[in-house]
């Protein structure tokens, strides 16, 4: 049996058993953490890299994980882990960004000298249906064999389809926006997102700071008088107005911007706007497209719409509950209407309020 036989041999257990608990996953962002802790030890080597073109993270994203030898006092040695996410894509390295090119433009894994050293930066590309949604990269002094070649083609695969499945999960099934699941269970990395956007500005607080191109905004977004169109049209009709304004919507948001089905007729947006007049001119032509688009049978359909800068010293749900404020009021004063939280406690319209005030929770 030759050395490369029995290397396999030995492995493919350990990487099955690794398989399974990947697939026992039900998060998408420890999901990616895994499939470098699955292929950094089978490949031997200390560090290894995930470059994704992330929504949430409105922009390259990039994960990675490290493997270090720490003695213990007692002398006993053992390996410590420790993972890393940058959001910022401009940070990526010439010599990966040229080499992650090729990989794009030839759709198959890539090879080059990393500068003057013996090793080499090896990239896989990572596809998303037929398209190339990511890449794995990992540096060592030699090249890939074909064995390891084929496993990590076999665990990328398996890693994708998987993906694939729990994005599925976060999807609405009428319109294919990211669902309530997907917000909730993400308020947490959000955040975190839009914290390092505000420190890298230097904004202690966004709310007291004049606002930047940095500043985030929520809105939660109700179509108007919904359950007369359910009950004049049918539901058939209904849906098919909800499918009609979440298209509406998300052509006038930015690729960059997020947009969801919180659930029934309203949707939640998180997007980015330098101004707050700024901030509320996007939704006013987001409410403009929605009320002159012609809806089939039911002809004119509007939207009232409540917002609140998403500033990550708050809680996101304290966000949304203030939007959600702001939406009410709008409704209640003549709905088809953009409502500004902060501009109404400013007025005097709406007290302002703490976290737990929220109908949405």
């Amino acid at each position: 049996m030759t050395a490369a036989n029995e290397t396999t041999k030995v492995q493919i257990p350990g990487l099955l058993h690794k398989l399974g608990k990947m697939t026992s996953i039900r998060d998408t962002a420890l999901l990616e953490q895994s499939l470098l802790k699955t292929l950094c030890p089978m490949l031997g080597v200390l560090d290894s890299s995930l470059y994704r073109v992330d929504d949430l993270a409105m922009s390259t994203r990039v994960l990675h994980h490290h493997l270090s030898r720490v003695i213990e006092p007692d002398g006993v040695s053992r390996l410590v882990e420790r993972t890393e996410e940058i959001f910022n894509s401009s940070s990526i390295a010439g010599d990966v960004r040229q080499l992650l090119d090729n990989v794009r433009l030839l759709s198959r894994p890539c090879t080059r000298r990393r500068g003057q050293s013996e090793d080499l930066l090896i990239a896989y590309p990572l596809f998303g249906g037929r398209e190339i949604c990511g890449y794995f990269v990992f540096s060592r002094d030699r090249e890939v064999t074909l064995t390891e070649d084929a496993i990590i083609k076999g665990v990328l695969e398996v890693f994708s389809n998987y993906y694939d499945l729990l994005d599925i999960s976060q999807r609405d099934r009428l319109t294919g926006l990211l669902n309530r699941q997907a917000l909730e269970s993400s308020f947490e990395r959000i955040w975190t997102i839009l914290s390092r956007s505000a420190d890298a500005v230097g904004t202690a607080d966004a709310r007291r700071a004049p606002a930047t191109a940095h500043a985030h905004w929520m809105a939660v977004i109700d179509v108007d008088h919904f359950k007369s169109i359910n009950d004049d049209f049918g539901h058939v009709v209904g849906d098919e107005v909800l499918l009609l304004v979440s298209r509406v919507m998300a052509a006038e948001l930015r690729s960059s911007d997020l947009l969801f089905r919180y659930g029934g007729e309203e949707f939640v947006a998180l997007f980015s706007a330098s101004t707050r007049e700024d901030a509320a001119a996007i939704l006013e032509r987001l409410r403009e497209a929605v009320e002159q688009h012609g809806f089939p049978q039911v002809g004119r359909v509007t939207v009232s719409i409540g917002f609140s800068m998403a500033d990550p010293s708050d809680l996101p749900q304290q966000v949304l509950s203030w939007a959600d404020r702001a939406l009410y009021h709008a409704k209640r004063t003549g709905r088809n209407r953009v409502c500004d939280y902060q501009a109404l406690v400013q007025a005097g319209e709406m007290a302002a309020d703490s976290y737990g005030g929220s109908e949405l929770f």
